[in-house]
């Protein structure tokens, strides 16, 4: 998923928790779900900033060789403006893009 262009809100919106509990028949297992689904998110976009930064990498040791580089700092300050992963999470179980399957219990 494009993380990017998501209809997530950038700040920090009240939910009303029984949105998320009709959602999930349980507001217990919505949160576990959302957590999981954050942390996917978070690892995904983590490891993706971390792709591009080291395109900037030099490997050169040389104090002389160490400078700001604008555009690894314009890419740093881009991951910085995207909604955070649990924002994104919950979006996404409100779009209904998001399937939480609970183990049957017996």
């Amino acid at each position: 998923m494009d993380y990017k262009k998501t209809a997530a809100a950038k700040t920090t919106v009240t939910n009303d928790n029984r949105l998320l509990e009709e959602k999930v028949g349980n507001i217990y297992e919505a949160i576990v779900a959302l957590e999981k689904r954050s942390n996917q998110i978070g690892s995904e976009l983590k490891e993706e900033l971390i792709s591009k930064l080291d395109e900037f990498a030099t490997h050169n040791d040389s104090l002389d060789e160490i400078f700001e580089n604008k555009e690894q700092i314009e890419v740093s300050k881009f991951y910085e403006k995207l909604p955070k992963a649990t924002l994104i999470a919950i979006r996404e179980l409100l779009d209904d893009e998001l399937f939480v399957k609970a183990p049957k219990q017996d």
